[in-house]
């Protein structure tokens, strides 16, 4: 099997939990009577902690000799985290357990990236391809546990993200080459990783770059932690919103797949620009609720409101950064990204859907708005120009 392959299937482990928990768990804790504010306070503190606990992460994965290791030991620790959920701790336990899980599993995907981003370019495929083959799995998640939902428990939700990660575990030793922390064969000292960080944290491009995304990324809270339940109120049922789901991450593995010259060309720059214009358009238009004909419409500006600025992020901070802070400049951007801004959205989106409804959207175009004028600010950066 070849590497691309292999890392596509791992990504799609990753990624098939993910397929089922952003959507779906909203619908788990509703279902144990949480509030809309409850959700969000859940969902949002280990973003809100993520600028820390990405970052302290990262450090510690970087002590050991080869990459994949500590993805397995941080799947290994997030099914665990899941199978206590099961149990009744109630809002408080949940919240510490969730916790607990969120920040581990959320370090997962960058750390990953830092494997498939230097295999990439050191072997000459497409970072596309494999990461296409795990968001193809996010759409079997979306529509699987939709349709699953028709007729069984929300308590499939758990069953099924706590499934995934076990073979997100197993696939970090089968599936990701052993490839080593540090090329030179020895493992940094605490005090030269925690320098690498302090390096990106003090470069006003590095931090411009990551906010103009993260503002961007995070934008799309108020859509991962309530669509399903906004749709609902809509008389929308959970089967179609997991098509609906998938229409959006199915246009994302094309661009992903097929799109690579043309994002080549247009340069990274301008696809975040790109992508916060769409993230503007879109959150605009479904802060007002526009009928299922026009969701099916709006949900093709996924690609770029989402992958566009994913990948012109990835490419922006691969840039921005050096070997030696490569998997913290990854779990920095994810933090700001999937963490502290996102947490914030998240957190304010709880209330603004419980008073507002679907007009939470409307915060959610504000902050696209500040992420493009952040993302405009680097045309100044001569690192970011063509060679």
């Amino acid at each position: 099997m070849s590497l691309p392959v292999r890392l596509g299937l791992f990504y799609s482990a990753i990624f098939v939990g993910t397929g089922a928990s952003s959507p779906y768990m909203p619908v788990w804790f509703a279902e144990r009577g949480l509030s809309g504010a409850q959700i969000g306070l859940i969902l949002s503190l280990p973003m809100l902690a993520r600028v820390f606990t990405a970052p302290l992460i990262a450090v510690w994965a970087d002590s050991f000799k080869l990459r994949r290791t500590a993805l397995a030991f941080l799947s290994l620790a997030v099914m665990a985290a899941y199978i206590l959920m099961a149990l009744p701790l109630g809002f408080a336990g949940w919240t510490v357990v969730w916790f607990a899980a969120s920040s581990a599993f959320s370090t997962v995907s960058p750390l990953t990236d830092v494997i498939v981003l230097n295999r990439a370019r050191r072997d000459g495929f497409n970072y596309g391809w494999p990461r296409g083959i795990g968001s193809a799995a996010f759409i079997v998640a979306n529509i699987g546990m939709g349709a699953v939902l028709t007729w069984g428990s929300p308590d499939l939700v758990l069953v099924w993200i706590t499934a995934a990660v076990a073979l997100t575990a197993l696939g970090a030793r089968l599936l990701l080459p052993p490839d080593p922390v540090h090329e030179e064969g020895h493992t940094a000292k605490v005090s030269d990783r925690f320098a690498g960080i302090g390096e990106l944290l003090r470069d006003p491009a590095f931090m411009t770059a990551a906010a103009a995304a993260g503002l961007i990324q995070s934008a799309h809270a108020f859509y991962y932690g309530f669509s399903t339940l906004a749709w609902k109120q809509q008389g929308i049922p959970e089967s179609l919103t997991g098509v609906l789901w998938g229409v959006g991450v199915a246009v994302e593995v094309a661009f992903m797949w097929f799109m690579e010259p043309w994002r080549r060309r247009v340069g990274p720059r301008n696809l975040l620009v790109l992508g916060g214009l769409a993230a503007v358009l879109r959150w605009t238009v479904m802060a007002f609720s526009p009928p299922l004909w026009a969701l099916f419409l709006l949900q093709p500006l996924h690609v770029l409101s989402y992958a566009a600025t994913f990948l012109a992020s990835l490419q922006l901070i691969e840039r921005l950064s050096t070997p030696r802070n490569a998997s913290a400049a990854q779990t920095i951007n994810s933090a700001l990204s999937a963490g502290v801004l996102m947490g914030v959205a998240t957190m304010a989106s709880g209330p603004l859907f419980d008073h507002f409804g679907a007009h939470g959207y409307l915060l959610m175009s504000a902050m696209s708005v500040a992420g493009v004028i952040c993302a405009a600010r680097l045309y100044g950066v001569r690192r970011l120009d063509p060679a």
